[in-house]
């Protein structure tokens, strides 16, 4: 499940903005996050390919928050508000298997996942005298629970995931650091990251990676927009 660019505040949904807000300046996250709202409209057939294209090129031109919000005041999505989905602290019996489906391994040496990967229901990290980096950032999500079981001794492990999946942590440090955030996710189908181990004089630590958000919501929506233009132009 891949879910892509919204804002930080990660509303599925545009929040009713204070003046203040209004005449904030944009940044690449709101006008993706606006983007992706009339993609959806398009593909649900609220929006004609002509008005799709005149609002995304206003998208593009707009300077302030105010102005992004006008293209996308006529849809239902503007008055919806999406509730927060808390995560279990411990994956649902039988979601995660016992065996890993991946392992990374750093002894007196550095191993790396990062970059466009599919990320499996658990993965076991250990790192020794050594560093681990286990990017979920760009990763594809074909599961909506994944475990990270680490162990560091005298290492250090980076996990970073999504800024829009739910993360939680549990563990602890002996003589070492384990600092994983506590994230909930907008979106109920988002996925949810366990990290779960220890650090004995080492570090472990777990955070979203910001502007960086699950992408495979995009690529449903883009599916849709792609069936409606092929059953529109009778293929």
């Amino acid at each position: 499940m891949d879910l892509q660019k919204q804002p930080q505040q990660q509303d599925t949904a545009p929040r009713a903005a204070t003046p203040e807000v209004v005449e904030l300046r944009a940044s690449d996250a709101d006008r993706d996050r606006i983007a992706d709202i009339l993609r959806e409209a398009l593909a649900e057939g609220r929006l004609t390919p002509d008005e799709h294209a005149e609002r995304v090129e206003g998208v593009l031109a707009a300077k302030t928050v105010g102005e992004l919000e006008v293209f996308v005041r006529d849809l239902p999505v503007a008055h919806r508000r999406a509730a927060p989905s808390y995560a279990t602290d411990r994956p649902t019996p039988g979601a995660v298997p016992a065996e890993p489906d991946d392992n990374v391994v750093a002894v007196f040496s550095a191993a790396v996942r990062k970059g466009r990967w599919r990320a499996g229901r658990r993965i076991h990290a250990y790192s020794i005298f050594g560093s681990v980096e286990i990017d979920l950032s760009e990763a594809i999500f074909e599961y909506q629970q994944v475990m990270i079981k680490v162990v560091s001794v005298f290492g250090d492990v980076q996990i970073r995931v999504p800024e829009n999946v739910s993360l939680r942590g549990t563990g602890g440090g002996v003589l070492g650091n384990f600092d994983v955030d506590n994230l909930d996710a907008e979106d109920p189908e988002a996925p949810v990251v366990y990290v779960d181990g220890w650090a004995v004089l080492g570090n472990v630590e777990g955070r979203p990676k910001r502007g960086k958000l699950v992408a495979d919501i995009i690529d449903r929506v883009q599916r849709k927009v792609d069936k409606n233009l092929r059953k529109h132009l009778g293929r």
